[in-house]
């Protein structure tokens, strides 16, 4: 897991754990999300991104949803490209938060988890790269 892609940001959000996580958190759940539908133009249709409140989460919420990875990783096995990447990913996102401490999401928590989720494929395979290749989806 190569997360040096936070480098690149200059939000001080982002340089924190709970940043950090939070962001991850985005990218986990957004690419489970696009794995729930055919087709990334047909989003909005996926159950999980129903369930989430955009620009309105609070921690609790995040971490339900979070909660909810496992069993939705079993669900959706057969439609993950890489189901045990996905739960590394969550993993590291709920490992940051618990490290983060902070009580809430406020606006930048939330910025920071959409930007995630609606990039979720790029940063997902830029933070899982092989030899400094990006690895291929269809790999």
């Amino acid at each position: 897991m190569n997360l040096d892609l936070f480098e690149q940001f200059r939000d001080e959000y982002l340089r924190t754990p709970q940043g950090q996580g939070v962001f991850l958190a985005g990218v986990a759940l957004g690419y489970l999300a696009l794995s729930q539908v055919e087709s990334e133009d047909k989003i909005k249709d996926a159950p999980l991104f129903k369930q989430i409140p955009f620009g309105r989460l609070d921690l609790r919420n995040l971490k339900r949803l979070m909660a909810r990875i496992p069993q939705l990783v079993r669900a959706y096995s057969d439609k993950i490209k890489a189901p045990q990447l996905l739960s590394a990913l969550a993993a590291e996102a709920e490992r940051l938060m618990l490290v983060g401490g902070d009580s809430t999401l406020g606006v930048d928590g939330n910025f920071a988890f959409t930007a995630g989720f609606v990039n979720a494929r790029t940063y997902f395979w830029q933070i899982f790269k092989k030899d400094n290749q990006e690895v291929k989806e269809d790999e």
